[in-house]
């Protein structure tokens, strides 16, 4: 399967984005796709994820309560509804799916096969 990632941009402090993921080649049924971010000089972390069968939700703590991961069936598409955006949120964002994904190993990022082109979010405070 072939991910897009897209919806990033430039916002202020508080403000909101929403990132989508959308799939060709085939449709996320079975897969776990996850949101990763990256900032300059870090490492990749997981930030959310969701099972596209069951939608049993997974967040990162750092983004509990601020973001929303959710899937559209009718547009095989993933969103990510990010709320109170903080400077430390500026990172590129990847999504990334595999249909191997089990509940202790969604946050490593290194067992995704399918990745997105990152989408850059930058935050200023």
């Amino acid at each position: 399967v072939q991910l897009q990632a897209s919806g990033g941009g430039l916002v202020q402090a508080g403000d909101s984005l929403r990132l989508s993921c959308s799939a060709s080649g085939r449709t996320f049924a079975s897969y776990f796709i996850g949101w990763f971010r990256q900032a300059p000089g870090k490492e990749r972390e997981f930030v959310a994820g969701i099972n596209w069968n069951s939608r049993r939700a997974y967040y990162a703590d750092s983004v509990k309560g601020r973001f929303t991961i959710s899937r559209d069936i009718a547009n095989n598409t993933v969103y990510v509804q990010m709320n109170s955006l903080k400077a430390e949120d500026t990172a590129v964002y990847y999504c990334a799916g595999d249909r191997n994904i089990i509940v202790s190993s969604y946050r490593d990022y290194r067992r995704y096969a399918n990745w997105g082109q990152g989408t850059q979010v930058t935050v200023s405070s």
